[in-house]
């Protein structure tokens, strides 16, 4: 019997007869569940922040190698980065967010190159060539060997400071390269860029500033900067500069675009070099004071081995029982993501940027540290479904800076931002849930910050359309305020006069206005609440009572004529009218009663029968490879859907696809991953898998006054949750084989459950839940008399 079984059945007979939260939190499970991340699970056709194996959770410095990197970013989303399917690496990359991409380091022996070439002929460049059987890739760190120069390479990080170890052969020209003031990931164009060496103190510092497509977009006079600074641990023969293949010797520093700097050396076989480097947002200073108190004194083994310790004791937060290797690989792999993305932002004394480009300061506690910290983020389009719930049951500290972050910008720019480049707004689909977020924080009862300022910022979200800044997103919302729908406007483009995206923006903006109303009658706001929940039933007028079908809407109050519901992107944002009619998350008991229970059931039941057949999302590998289809499981719209058989008097049909979605939507390859080659979007993929592998989900995105979690199918034995509050969840299967989808009895503490769902608060106190699974529906199941 291994030691997680062994502490597994000791801790179900520990719980016999008890409390749950009598479970000793300090009892810890020593055995380390990173050994089941495998990070290159999904990276054919991946984002450019998806691989970054050298960091650590929620950090700044993520560094990972770089195939193709240096081709850029067209339209800002486009997946490039790291593919499994290149087979050379151009450098490694110490910054990945989201538009946020920095600081391209590598080495080389032979003839000095200065640019990186090209996938087709690395030979033109400085990339090397790769074998994937050199290839190791870790929570916390990354190693290969370049093959082309016979250099070992090996990454890891601490929370600002990024570590590259390059062990050379003997050479006479083996050299270090840093590329600067080059377009890298989204990180978009560079308007300038200065890199500096000192022969004295043996460091190199510089700084980028970039324009990424997103922040030329919604912030036109926006910019993300970036800073370093680094040391070597050996002293150069020769330093020189370049701007592309322009070459100058014997020279220690250059500004501009293109800017980048090399240093010269004679190496011993299997010698060492090393390149510790602190970053910052603010300066470079700051860069410097982040390298000196994180890492001045560390080593690369150190560091490689804290960042490892940190990922286990992190990812051990919740551990499963299974037999199955894929099943866990799948869930620590989600896990691992989902605590992967959305990074620092904030130097070690408290200063970040500020959107309006100047550097603001966190308030000091009374040790002298930040009271909390500051995050870049993708949009929040779709996370209510994954990362906050997880944040929310087994992170609150990190959903709650999350939430002071957006607030931090809303004081400096009088709006929240949906995604954050630095401060900079950046709304990856133009819209904004932020407020819902918000607002789904303080339900949760994480409410460390101004909560005045924060209902007045939610409220203003979802209320404030005169001169609104594009950077906020929703600029069509005048109309829906004012005439409870969006007029139609064929094409791609939102603005006050209406929207391609019509339909999808209707129900976004009804499902946000609930929240924010929640949030108004949590706190008492009587006059706020009614005028919210009066525009949460805007979805109602873009509802087609003839065909159940939502459906566009014209100016003239008509809906359009010429309607096809498998149509994507014609009112529908990445996705069509099949898949958003699901789109009522905040009242689907009352979307099952207008569409009727029976025809609502055939409808959902044959959409997923139909979609099993391509995988749930399709098979093509493309980020928007299911928008045409029935339900595409690798876009944020369709992520609720499978749980709305609960609302229903079917709710074991919740239980048999959201199991089969986790077997046969996620998988454990390069290109079968998340999906075939989707979007994970920093950890919502993961996270739903996450969360719903382990029965656990809300509709309603824990924007009730008391949010709960609706029940659905344990895939693993055993499931126990350190739950950020101090106690223990344990989650007990039985019978639990792999056909056995269906619930056939659960108790709360000991108790029959009653109810289809469990709230946030009793779980928060820590809770034993024990299911009793079959292969056949129990049809009785939580119905009363």
């Amino acid at each position: 019997m291994n030691k997680i079984t062994f502490i597994g059945l000791l801790l179900i007979v520990m719980s016999c007869g008890k409390h749950p939260t009598s479970n000793n939190l300090n009892e810890k499970d020593t055995a380390d569940v990173s050994v089941y991340v495998d990070p290159n699970i999904g990276t054919a056709h991946s984002r450019w922040f998806f691989y970054t194996p050298a960091a650590v959770p929620f950090g700044m410095a993520k560094l990972g190698p770089s195939t193709n990197g240096s081709y850029g970013n067209e339209q800002g989303w486009e997946a490039v980065g790291y593919d499994e399917r290149h087979q050379s690496i151009e450098g490694f990359a110490n910054l990945h967010e989201f538009q946020i991409g920095g600081f391209l380091f590598t080495a080389m022996t032979g003839e000095l190159k200065t640019t990186p070439g090209s996938l087709e002929q690395p030979d033109e460049g400085y990339r090397s060539r790769f074998d994937k059987n050199d290839e190791i890739a870790r929570p916390g760190s990354y190693q290969v060997r370049l093959k082309d120069y016979d250099i070992d390479v090996a990454l890891t990080a601490t929370e600002r400071v990024g570590f590259q170890k390059y062990t050379f052969p003997k050479s006479d020209s083996a050299y270090l390269i840093f590329d600067i003031g080059n377009k890298l990931g989204e990180s978009g164009e560079v308007k300038d860029a200065k890199v500096w060496f000192d022969k004295a103190t043996n460091t190199i510092e510089g700084w980028v500033i970039t324009y990424p497509e997103y922040v030329k977009k919604y912030q036109p006079n926006g910019e993300v900067r970036m800073y370093f600074s680094g040391s070597v641990n050996k002293k150069p023969v020769a330093t020189g500069v370049f701007q592309s293949e322009k070459l100058i010797e014997d020279k220690n520093e250059i500004q501009g675009k293109g800017a980048g700097l090399y240093l010269k050396f004679n190496t011993e076989d299997n010698e060492e070099i090393v390149i510790k480097t602190g970053f910052s947002y603010t300066s470079i200073e700051n860069a410097r004071l982040n390298f000196a108190k994180e890492a001045k004194d560390l080593d690369f083994s150190t560091a490689k081995n804290r960042a490892e310790k940190i990922w286990a004791e992190e990812l051990s937060k919740i551990k499963i029982t299974d037999n199955s290797k894929q099943n866990k690989t799948k869930f620590y792999t989600g896990l691992y993501h989902a605590l992967l993305g959305r990074g620092l932002a904030s130097d070690i004394n408290g200063a970040f940027p500020e959107n309006d480009g100047s550097i603001g300061q966190i308030p000091m506690d009374e040790n002298g540290k930040p009271k909390f910290k500051f995050y870049n983020t993708d949009s929040v389009w779709g996370a209510y479904w994954n990362l906050t719930q997880l944040w929310a049951l087994a992170w609150p500290e990190y959903f709650n800076d999350y939430v002071q972050s957006h607030l931090l910008v809303y004081k400096n720019s009088g709006w929240l931002g949906d995604g954050l480049a630095n401060s900079k707004f950046v709304s990856g689909v133009g819209t904004n849930f932020v407020g819902l977020v918000i607002a789904s924080a303080y339900q949760a009862g994480i409410r460390d910050y101004d909560v005045e300022l924060a209902f007045k910022a939610a409220y203003e979200n979802e209320t404030k359309y005169l001169n609104r800044n594009e950077g906020a997103g929703k600029t069509d919302l005048g109309q829906f305020v004012n005439q409870g729908y969006i007029n139609y406007v064929p094409g791609w483009d939102t603005n006050p006069n209406g929207s391609g995206f019509s339909v999808s923006h209707a129900l976004e903006y009804s499902y946000s206005s609930y929240a924010v109303a929640q949030f108004a009658k949590a706190l008492g706001k009587d006059k706020e609440y009614k005028e919210l929940m009066k525009l949460s039933d805007n979805w109602k007028n873009v509802y087609d009572d003839h065909i159940d079908f939502v459906r566009p809407k014209l100016a003239s109050g008509e809906f359009l004529q010429e309607f096809d519901p498998f149509e994507p992107w014609a009112g529908f944002q990445e996705g069509n009218a099949w898949q958003y009619t699901f789109y009522v998350p905040h009242a689907p008991e009352e979307l099952v009663a207008k569409m009727g229970e029976e025809k609502f059931v055939k409808r959902l039941d044959s959409i997923f029968s139909v979609s099993e057949k391509t995988k749930f999302g399709g098979e093509e590998i493309d980020a928007f490879a299911g928008v045409k289809y029935l339900y595409n499981q690798g876009n944020q719209p369709n992520l609720h859907i499978s749980w709305l058989f609960n609302f229903t008097d079917h709710p074991w049909l919740t239980q048999k696809w959201v199991r089969k979605i986790c077997d046969e939507f996620y998988g454990t390859e390069g290109i079968h991953g998340y999906g075939y080659g989707q979007d994970e979007d920093q950890g919502q993929l993961g996270s739903w898998y996450v969360m719903s592998s382990m029965g656990l989900f809300d509709v309603k995105g824990l924007t009730e006054t008391n949010p709960s979690f609706q029940i659905g199918s344990p895939m693993f034995d055993n499931i126990q949750i350190e739950n950020g509050y101090g106690h223990r969840i344990v989650i007990e299967t039985k019978n639990n084989k792999p056909n056995n989808y269906y619930v056939q009895s659960v108790k709360l503490n000991g108790e029959p459950l009653k109810e289809n769902s469990v709230p946030l608060s009793t779980l928060k106190k820590g809770a034993t839940l024990e299911f009793v699974m079959g292969d056949q529906p129990n049809r009785n199941l939580f119905k009363t008399e």
